[in-house]
């Protein structure tokens, strides 16, 4: 039963009873009795009706297994909309304020071409059900009396893939979409989400004939507690049924290897280049700004680094990848030699109530990862990982980078690379403000996180990138894109 019918509660109570029953192989014969657990009724918690809110966690539960929330298809984009959560946005885009003064001029009305507006006693009203959202008489008004409530989903979209149907359901273009997850972080409503392939992996798990490696992010520290370490965590995933867990920082310094010799090499021929580490930017890049795609890094993610790093080594294993990334889940299905599968910290979270695995019970400490590659996690923190690297291989490190922090930076920063007036030499791209560790998928976002993550980052030790990557040396493996 939902004791705090939160929306962070509603979709992490979803989870964990779909885990919970895919661990003990039950979830076809009793999916059906998961609204009725967390809904079990009869007064209504958060919505009009119970009904309402079953369908709701209906439409979850079909997420949770992978399919769309309201056919029960397979997924094709990672971010998708709950309707029956939809429906309880009212928001009316125009609306008339006490700032209304009823003028004479009425040119609101006449710039309408849609007969929306009509003049009441007090002030001039706006019909929802005739209004296009055209915004004339918003641009129209001498006063300013009309007010512009865009929908906080498609408020933060920063490609503009967010519009309604003629119900008023948002509707996302595929086509457009860059899967930032920022719809998903910014709906109040909870009404759009990410698909997941969690009960595959508990699938993969429990059949236990293949190695099976966890991989973590480096935004992983701070997010379960002040005690919780690498270590810890990669006692706990053994617990889950895991083979063994591999620090995807180590794949950060891979990769402020790989891009500190591609952006020397560019700087020289006086090239200019952007990173492609986050998911989101990358996808910025080829959906909407394709004449620079040429500029990006051939250098994978460190989560792609990291798959091939443990392939090279076994390759039957299956690798999964733990962030706090949606875009990570679309990385994975269209990119090639990537890892087997990507979760959110969320669904991590999860798997470990699902299976009763306490992470205090556990005490170690490990570190894969250079202080750099964890720091890739934070905006900024692929520049000065990069230009580490730089100084490690003796190169120049007189350069000047744009760090975009957040979507609309990025955006801003393409633009002016695409029109050639770009007066850095390169960009790092990160579509999350703050960096990785305020991605859509996380247990918890800075600053909730961050004296945890401090706390714990304080305690590495001060190797240095080429230091770190010469324990590996044995591991031969590719670190660009195939052509």
């Amino acid at each position: 039963m939902l004791k705090d019918a939160t929306l962070g509660n509603i979709k992490h109570e979803v989870l964990y009873k779909v885990a919970q029953l895919a661990y003990d192989g039950l979830l076809d014969e009793h999916e059906d009795q998961i609204p009725y657990d967390i809904i079990p009724g009869p007064q209504a918690n958060f919505r009009c009706c119970v009904y309402k809110e079953r369908e709701i966690v209906r439409e979850r539960i079909r997420l949770a297994r992978g399919l769309e929330a309201q056919t029960g298809l397979p997924c094709k984009n990672t971010v998708q909309v709950i309707s029956a959560a939809c429906e309880g946005c009212p928001i009316t885009r125009f609306v008339v304020t006490d700032n209304c003064q009823k003028c004479m001029a009425k040119k609101c009305q006449q710039a309408c071409n849609f007969d929306a507006i009509t003049m009441m006693r007090d002030r001039a009203y706006i019909d929802p059900q005739k209004c296009k959202e055209c915004g004339r008489c918003h641009d129209a008004c001498p006063y300013n009396a009309i007010a512009d409530l865009v929908r906080p989903c498609k408020k933060s979209c920063p490609v503009d893939a967010i519009s309604m149907d003629e119900n008023h359901i948002v509707v996302i273009d595929e086509e457009k979409c860059i899967r930032c997850g920022q719809c998903i972080k910014n709906c109040p409503f909870g009404a759009i989400s990410d698909y997941s392939r969690m009960t595959e992996v508990i699938d993969i798990l429990r059949d236990g004939s293949r190695p099976v490696y966890a991989m973590v992010a480096p935004a992983i520290e701070g997010q379960f507690g002040v005690n919780v370490t690498i270590g810890v965590l990669r006692e706990a995933v053994k617990a889950l049924g895991f083979t063994d867990l591999i620090e995807v920082s180590l794949g950060g310094d891979y990769v402020a290897y790989s891009e500190a010799e591609e952006w020397a090499e560019a700087y020289k021929q006086g090239k200019k280049m952007t990173t492609s580490c986050c998911p989101a930017f990358v996808n910025m890049i080829k959906r909407h700004f394709p004449q620079v795609l040429d500029h990006m890094s051939t250098t994978v993610s460190p989560m792609a680094s990291m798959a091939r790093f443990i392939r090279a080594k076994e390759p039957d294993a299956v690798t999964i990848f733990f962030g706090p990334c949606i875009a990570k889940k679309s990385e994975v299905a269209n990119t090639e030699d990537n890892a087997d599968f990507a979760l959110t910290f969320e669904e991590l979270d999860a798997m470990f109530r699902a299976k009763n695995v306490e992470l205090s019970a556990f005490e170690k400490q490990i570190q894969q990862g250079s202080i750099y590659g964890k720091r890739f996690a934070n905006a900024g923190g692929v520049t000065k990982a990069v230009v580490e690297s730089l100084t490690e291989q003796g190169e120049n490190t007189n350069i000047k980078v744009r760090q975009c922090n957040g979507a609309k930076e990025c955006k801003n920063a393409l633009m002016m690379l695409k029109l050639g007036r770009l007066p850095e030499d390169f960009i790092e791209g990160m579509c999350c403000e703050g960096g990785c560790v305020n991605g859509p998928g996380s247990v918890k976002v800075e600053p909730a996180s961050k004296k945890d993550r401090e706390t714990l980052l304080s305690h590495a030790d001060a190797r240095n990138i080429k230091e770190n990557l010469d324990q590996y040396k044995d591991r031969q493996f590719s670190m660009h894109r195939h052509s």
